[in-house]
């Protein structure tokens, strides 16, 4: 263990540039990580041979049918990879390197089960699912075209986050902004060249877009193992001789299966927002700008991610290492940063909403009603920020329950009832993203009053050790 002595940069850089080196490259990585999906809708935009009799793009609409479920397997594969960056931070702020280890193999194995229960459903469960949003032949047969794929090829989703995240819990996020570059860089080059057959290759549309995401999933995944893997690191993975650990899949999952549920839950509310949209407003366009809004909101909510998932790491080490000043510095830099982010994307939703949507839109079918949503939604993006901030915490102290009870009262309980009464009550699609500031609002309250019981009940103790 001699090697393992040397002081951990979490434990003794400042604060304010520990989070600035640390969440740098993650920004850029996730940045370019929500590009390419900007990208991927930005080309099925293009094809016009999908268009249908009310000039509303049918590969549009099932990409955005489809992202719940592809949502539901980032959620599995992120919960995971949360629970595990937890854990591995506080053990090496504890100095408890072999549980650190064994953190690091069990949640990887964790991440390759996920990955064949979605291989399973993506070959027996999406017809049904489909059937429940749409009853057009030509939407019906793209998403499942798309989704299939996606899923049944996923395994990179998985174990890309895994080793990513084990990356991240060391402090060595240039490694993983390299491997998410990477991913995301082959994404993007392969978009054009598969929907519409570039240099030789068949136009394959929608199923081109699915294969390049994946193959771009593949290269990320490929490349974290090799960083990991072949490096010198003060984690090691290693399945040599491997049985589960029922110690460390339990703290996994103490913080991983409340992130998970928190995340899917994410899943469950696009997937209720499409039915309200699909099934309580008749016009068609409502799926299709939730698909648009939702990719472009990953511009903006993605680099905050990226600042979040390197300032979890410093938090849960610091919280590991019993140091309250370190841990609060970080969190309170963090909101800051986060905030400013926040209110920069907002101004940028309040100006520029037309020329974001019409990117997205071939023929003007949805620019004029996306341009309310985008200025609608838009003013909640501070209060979100203040949120996820204090979501972050919760899951560095290994307090995960909070933060999916949080989600649980924002999405489930003030989010999809609000639309739903407003969509009936007024038949009006502008009147249902009202309902995203009904349910940013519950969400800020709710976490408040978790961090007013974190602190009475953990950190003030740590404050007074």
């Amino acid at each position: 263990m001699e090697k393992k002595t040397k002081e951990n940069k979490m434990a003794v850089m400042p604060i304010g540039r520990l989070l600035f080196n640390m969440s740098l490259p993650m920004v850029i990585s996730m940045l370019v990580q929500a590009l390419y999906n900007v990208v991927d809708s930005a080309f099925i935009a293009k094809l016009t041979d999908s268009i249908s009799a009310n000039g509303v793009n049918n590969a549009q609409t099932a990409v955005g049918l489809a992202y719940p479920i592809q949502f539901l397997m980032f959620s599995v594969a992120i919960g995971t990879a949360v629970g595990m960056n937890s854990l591995m931070s506080r053990r090496l702020g504890e100095r408890r390197f072999d549980e650190a280890n064994s953190a690091a193999s069990n949640g990887i194995f964790l991440e390759l089960i996920s990955a064949v229960v979605f291989v399973i459903l993506g070959l027996t469960l999406i017809g049904p699912f489909m059937s429940i949003f749409t009853s057009d032949a030509a939407v019906y047969d793209l998403g499942i075209t798309y989704l299939r794929i996606c899923m049944v090829f996923g395994l990179g989703v998985f174990i890309h986050m895994g080793f990513d995240r084990i990356l991240q819990s060391m402090g060595k996020t240039t490694l993983s902004m390299l491997a998410q570059l990477a991913g995301a860089i082959t994404n993007i080059v392969l978009d054009p060249i598969m929907i519409f057959g570039l240099w030789g290759f068949p136009h394959l549309g929608i199923a081109g877009a699915a294969i390049a995401t994946v193959l771009g999933q593949w290269v990320s995944m490929i490349i974290a193992m090799l960083f990991v893997l072949k490096g010198e690191h003060e984690v090691t993975v290693s399945f040599k001789g491997f049985h589960p650990n029922g110690n460390s899949i339990r703290e996994i999952y103490r913080v991983g299966l409340p992130a998970i549920i928190m995340q899917g839950i994410g899943s469950v509310m696009n997937t209720g927002m499409n039915f309200i949209l699909s099934r309580f407003l008749t016009d068609g366009m409502g799926v299709a700008i939730m698909s648009v809004y939702y990719k472009m909101q990953s511009l903006v909510f993605m680099p905050l991610f990226g600042i979040t998932n390197a300032s979890m790491s410093i938090m849960a080490f610091n919280y590991g290492a019993k140091n309250y000043n370190r841990l609060m510095s970080a969190w309170k830099k963090t909101v800051m940063v986060c905030v400013l982010l926040m209110v920069l994307g907002m101004i940028l939703f309040q100006i520029f909403p037309k020329q974001i949507v019409s990117v997205f839109d071939s023929n003007g079918a949805i620019t004029d009603a996306g341009v309310n949503a985008f200025r609608t939604i838009s003013i909640t993006f501070p209060i979100a920020a203040v949120c996820i901030t204090m979501s972050t915490l919760f899951q560095a102290t290994g307090k995960g329950f909070y933060s999916m009870m949080v989600s649980l009262m924002r999405q489930l309980v003030a989010l999809l009832p609000s639309a739903a009464i407003l969509a009936l009550t007024t038949h009006s699609l502008d009147a249902v993203w009202w309902s995203f500031i009904i349910a940013e609002t519950v969400s800020l309250a709710i976490s408040s009053m978790y961090m007013t019981k974190l602190y009475r009940n953990e950190l003030s103790a740590i404050k007074n050790a």
